[in-house]
């Protein structure tokens, strides 16, 4: 066992050299692109570590870092993998009430056995994504006398990961944090690439920074313990990906749903790693989010709109973005930039995946409210929203200003039609 850590650590030292954008050290679901981009044969220490896929964010300044995609780690794997990145003696592990109880343990012991650990429960859901929350973690943080050499860990789901990531940017101006994603949402999108922030009862994520983790380490043996609801709203970002910029992962996913949905290992960690080299490649591309990333917010302006307008909490994430998506495919076959066949596709897919894809007759949203907040945007420029919308043939997009707005106004009007919102 020691040979096999030590083996798969002599593997990273290769790791920040190549331009591989994935080392895969095992056969997956998708034998025409589970080799793609890797550039060379696997060596041996790579097969040595057959449990874990390596996937690269390359970035500018050697700020370079790992997402280590895994199942079955071993103690000691997890412990020289989240040690090597930790460069000071302190560290201050986030967590919420609902993963405590299974996952913190877990982690404060083996990292404990070489860092000096604090340990903070901030309790869960996006409601708790505040300003005031976010004290909590700098308190502890000054109550502990961290200094500028320490790491903060986030141990959770998106929200715990933003907040987190947040507080480490402006602590001190600046110090280290690992991701540990829990959620499928957290490990295919928040956890790379580093936007972090927290909400604003004005608009959502609209107080932030981007700021880049050490490396984001995911266990998909995590995923056990995720509600099914969680699990569908995280699939609702890897769909995203196919519809945007994926066409074979948009397919993939259509033939491998069930298996998705029923937990399969290796169909989850083949989802993860495609999602994680998408997003890694637009992350290298477009880091601080200028143009191309920006396309990465499908669905997100009508879905914050939703997460906002609704009160945050009412939706998780990945739903209301399921039903911005759905907008967005809508607004976009109206215009007719896609065919019909795509919207129909687009609508089975997600309803496959058990995502909404319409809004309920309780819902407050009316015209009125989408509209103020969609003009609070971040993407929105000189007073110009932006939206990205699909355009052609399956697996492209466009992030534009120049669409009919009278399409806008159309499809908006049609999704809250049935809404008491609306009828007040």
């Amino acid at each position: 066992m020691m040979m096999r850590c030590s083996l798969l650590l002599g593997c990273l030292a290769t790791f920040f050299a190549a331009p591989a954008r994935c080392f895969s050290a095992h056969a997956l679901i998708h034998p025409q692109r589970n080799t793609a981009g890797t550039g060379r044969a696997k060596s041996n220490s790579e097969l040595s570590a057959s449990n874990v896929d390596i996937v690269k964010v390359d970035l500018s300044d050697e700020r370079d870092y790992p997402i280590y995609i895994g199942t079955s780690y071993t103690e000691q794997q997890v412990t020289e993998m989240l040690t090597s990145h930790i460069s000071g003696t302190k560290v201050l592990l986030v967590t919420n009430d609902r993963i405590a109880p299974m996952y913190l343990e877990k982690y404060e012991k083996l990292v404990a056995q070489h860092k000096e650990v604090h340990t903070l429960v901030l309790p869960d859901g996006e409601e708790f994504k505040t300003m005031e929350i976010l004290q909590l973690i700098l308190d502890k943080a000054l109550e502990e006398t961290l200094d500028r050499k320490c790491t903060f860990i986030a141990l959770g789901g998106g929200v715990i990961g933003d907040m987190v990531g947040f507080a480490a940017a402006i602590y001190q101006r600046g110090v280290n944090f690992i991701q540990i994603p829990t959620t499928v949402m957290a490990m295919v999108d928040s956890s790379v690439g580093g936007k972090t922030g927290v909400n604003h009862p004005l608009g959502k994520n609209m107080i932030g920074a981007f700021h880049q983790p050490e490396c984001v380490f995911i266990d998909t043996d995590t995923l056990s313990t995720l509600p099914d609801r969680e699990l569908q709203s995280g699939i609702s970002e890897i769909i995203k990906y196919g519809l945007i910029r994926d066409a074979e992962l948009f397919v993939w996913l259509e033939e491998n749903m069930d298996k998705l949905l029923a937990r399969d290992p290796a169909a989850t960690r083949y989802a993860v790693q495609k999602s994680c080299e998408n997003k890694a490649e637009v992350v290298k591309a477009d880091e601080k989010e200028a143009g191309l990333r920006a396309t990465l917010n499908l669905g997100h302006t009508f879905g914050h709109a939703i997460e906002s307008g609704s009160g945050y909490g009412t939706w998780l994430h990945g739903e209301a973005v399921a039903i911005g998506t759905a907008m967005a495919a809508t607004m976009s076959a109206r215009m007719g930039w896609i065919d019909q066949d795509l919207l129909e596709r687009t609508y089975r897919l997600m309803e496959k995946a058990n995502l909404p894809v319409e809004l309920p007759v309780d819902s407050p949203m009316d015209q009125k409210l989408f509209l103020k907040y969609m003009a609070a945007d971040k993407k929105v420029a000189n007073g110009q929203l932006r939206l990205i919308l699909l355009k052609g043939a399956l697996g492209n997009c466009v992030f534009t200003g120049d669409f009919d707005q009278e399409a806008l106004i159309q499809t908006i009007d049609e999704f809250v039609a049935e809404c008491q919102g609306a009828k007040v």
